[in-house]
């Protein structure tokens, strides 16, 4: 018998398949053996299957579904049925497993006697490559994460790890999953969801490691998504909140109402904002269902839940209660702005500083909290002004939030460009405040020759950091400021080399720039544009 069973679900992905298998067979941890569940894919995932089977006797197996189940569960289920190791891991077919992972989760749960073993994933944003850590408040180290190296008893005294909803990050005794019964919800996206809200309603003992053991790959620009990435369909939030509210009841079933609560709570400060964020995108239609699946959804939040999100959450949640229609335009906006990461609190400011109020709409939702905020905390809106030429000058405009900004002095702004395909150093620069109406401003000025890379086109995010008198400081992403609109600026660098600098301003009113030096990054700049304009 295998020491660890790994379950690879597949399905029309027959190229990729082989990739994920292999990083299975060349684990450090040698007792480990494969099931190939297909979900009765359309192209050669299954005779794909069958020749990994063939050529790796004794340690892979291939299996199919008799009809195709829409969604992850029933293949997972399926090949739980099918293991024979002690352990059971997780793996999608797109994505792989890190060459140590099975030993270094085998290792800590023996150590540990635990049900279930969990490691850090990694998430690899493709083609780029961009990496970055999933959860990283729960498994980073770096980041202040606490929780590698523990043991949890149940979750109950870390309700954080409801934030944990992968299955594919962590090892399970096979012997667990049959005595509790644990399986997959079937046809419904999300069944990882309803897994690992399952798995935390059993109680299981559980180690928690830091190590890296499972590389989710993230193509967005892939042909076909994978079906949770599928947000522009509004099945999609409907089978998100199905599975929430699975979820909620299996806690509140074992007992665990605290729990089920928390993940109320959670609904709110991550899966709400994540949508709402999204849906000047959507159309008509789209917003209208979502609006109308969202308020009844929230309808059934108990106040207890309600009060254990973030202060902003709280107001998102009581603004789309009180409108029973999806706003539209800028009022819409403004709802954006507040699901943004991190959130923003734009103009026109209602009420005063006694009883600061959001008034969207018909919606009149009192700002709860807000004066409690700490620096790092607050919804602060900071836009941006642009003077293009040899020197690139941002006139940035700090907004004033009710006095709050005030109450901590603040002192300076510092701007970080960040080129987004990480092939540039970021680019800062800063400026001193000064009290103008309505905030404070300050002129922050930088070479636009830094934007350049021959032959490329370059593009830049900007963040802000306003830093207080008492040393502490607020983030945010810089918006246009009004009257700014995207536009292009020549600046000769020197005898025969061009830079065209373009200002844009997204739709969301975000501020990028865009550089382009040479005539190859010239062409490429030109092309880009003329693509968004087909596009539109």
């Amino acid at each position: 018998m295998a020491r660890v069973t790994v379950v690879v679900i597949v399905f029309n992905d027959a190229d990729r398949l082989p990739v994920a298998v292999r990083s299975v067979l060349a684990q450090s941890l040698a007792d480990v053996d494969v099931v190939i569940v297909d979900d009765h894919s359309p192209d050669r995932s299954y005779e794909v299957a069958r020749e990994l089977a063939a050529a790796h006797p004794g340690r892979v197996r291939a299996v199919r579904l008799d009809e195709n189940s829409g969604s992850g569960g029933e293949p997972r289920n399926r090949g739980i049925a099918e293991a024979t190791g002690e352990f059971v891991m997780f793996l999608d077919s797109d994505d792989v497993l890190e060459p140590d992972a099975a030993e270094l989760l085998v290792a800590a749960a023996r150590r540990h006697d635990a049900d279930v073993a969990s490691g850090t994933c990694l998430r690899v944003e493709l083609p780029g490559g961009r990496t970055s850590v999933w959860a990283p408040q729960l498994y980073d180290v770096a980041a202040g994460a606490k929780l590698p190296g523990t043991v949890l008893d149940g979750i109950g005294g870390h309700p954080e790890m409801l934030w944990d909803t992968l299955v594919v990050n962590k090892l399970y005794r096979r012997d667990f999953l049959t005595r509790t019964g644990l399986r997959f919800p079937s046809g419904l996206l999300y069944e990882d969801f309803v897994f690992t809200g399952r798995l935390y309603a059993a109680r299981p003992r559980i180690a928690v490691i830091g190590a890296p053991v499972y590389r989710w790959h993230v193509r967005r620009d892939a042909a076909s998504l994978s079906v949770s990435l599928h947000r522009s369909v509004v099945e999609n939030w409907q089978d998100r909140v199905t599975a929430h509210s699975m979820v909620v009841s299996d806690l509140t079933d074992a007992g665990l109402t605290r729990l089920a609560d928390q993940a109320r709570a959670k609904f709110l400060d991550y899966d709400l904002p994540m949508y709402l964020r999204e849906l000047p995108q959507r159309s008509a239609s789209y917003r209208a269902a979502w609006w109308q699946i969202t308020r009844t959804h929230l309808a059934g939040f108990p106040a207890a839940a309600v009060e254990r999100a973030r202060p902003v959450s709280r107001w998102l949640a009581a603004a789309v209660g009180q409108l029973s229609a999806v706003p539209s335009g800028p009022e819409l906006g403004r709802l954006v702005e507040l699901s943004a990461v991190p959130p923003r609190l734009v103009p026109p400011y209602q009420g005063d500083a006694q009883a600061p109020v959001l008034e969207v709409g018909t919606a009149s939702v009192p700002l709860d909290g807000l004066t409690d905020l700490p620096a790092d905390l607050l919804p602060v809106a900071v836009e941006g002004t642009v003077t293009v030429g040899s020197t690139v000058r941002v006139t940035v405009l700090v907004r004033e939030l009710y006095g709050r900004l005030a109450a901590f002095g603040p002192q300076s702004v510092r701007l970080e460009l960040a080129e987004r395909s990480g092939l540039r150093p970021s680019i800062t620069a800063e400026g001193d405040l000064r009290q103008v109406p309505g905030g404070w401003a300050a002129h922050v000025s930088f070479a636009a020759r830094d934007l350049s890379m021959p032959g490329r086109l370059t593009s830049w995010s900007v963040w802000a950091r306003v830093a207080y008198a008492d040393g502490s400081a607020t983030e945010t992403e810089v918006r246009a400021g009004a009257g700014q609109r995207t536009r292009r600026d020549a600046v000769l660098l020197r005898p025969g080399r061009v830079l065209l600098v373009q200002t844009h301003v997204t739709p969301r009113r975000a501020l990028l720039f865009r550089g382009a030096s040479g005539m190859d990054g010239v062409r490429r700049a030109v092309g880009s544009a003329r693509r968004r304009l087909i596009s539109r």
